[in-house]
């Protein structure tokens, strides 16, 4: 076991990775890297700069890009070159582009390195779609965090419906199946469970339950 303890949480768009992640590394004062986040602000730097998405312009983009976290009032703040584009990053926008740019290997490359630097020296949480089994295959804990789409798309809208936005719901299950099929036939690291990953479907469970039955993996991974 390393001298820092890593927990990798992967899944699918939508399975709840971020929040858990949060509350996890919060209940364990573990650093959290949402590794989502930055592939979104590269997304939307390329978006930004305008011209439309190249593979090119999105590994430049990669290649230049600062990224960086900061912890402000149980947030878990984003910050693109020392902009603060935590809302921005969730823009529909960014979502309907993100999966191509992170199939990039040029992206990836970029984006693992830094993740890799910034899991070095501490104990942290990470999630996203290849942590277990390209980013930290060594990883002390490795978690594939999942659940049905219809389950994932009535998740979605209901945060989307908090925020005063109409939602169409068989629209949005569409949308994330298209999704979970691009992450996963990517041929740059794809979406995929490691080997030795434990499978956790909380189609049925609340968030609470996910957070507590992690925390105690955890705790049995430390003895």
């Amino acid at each position: 076991m390393s001298k820092n303890f890593i927990l990798a949480i992967d899944g699918p768009a939508g399975a709840g990775k971020s929040t858990i992640a949060k509350k996890v590394a919060k209940e364990l004062s573990f650093a959290y890297l949402d590794t989502g986040a930055m592939y979104r602000a590269v997304t939307l730097k390329v978006l930004e700069e305008g011209g439309g998405f190249t593979p090119e312009k999105a590994a430049d983009a990669a290649g230049r890009i600062r990224i960086t976290f900061r912890q402000e009032k149980d947030a878990n703040h984003v910050f693109m070159d020392g902009r603060d584009v935590s809302e921005d990053i969730r823009s529909a926008e960014v979502t309907g582009l993100v999966s191509k740019v992170a199939a990039v290997h040029d992206v990836r490359t970029a984006m693992v390195a830094q993740q890799r630097l910034m899991g070095q020296d501490t104990d942290v949480v990470l999630d996203g779609r290849d942590i277990g089994t390209v980013v930290f295959p060594n990883a002390d804990l490795k978690i594939f965090l999942t659940a049905s789409a219809k389950e994932r798309a009535r998740r979605r809208g209901l945060e989307l419906e908090a925020k005063g936005q109409k939602v169409d719901y068989e629209k949005l299950q569409k949308e994330i199946e298209e999704r979970d099929r691009q992450d996963a036939s990517r041929a740059d690291s794809p979406l995929k469970q490691a080997d030795d990953a434990v499978l956790l479907d909380t189609s049925d469970m609340d968030i609470p339950q996910v957070t507590k039955t992690i925390l105690e993996m955890v705790e049995q991974k430390r003895k």
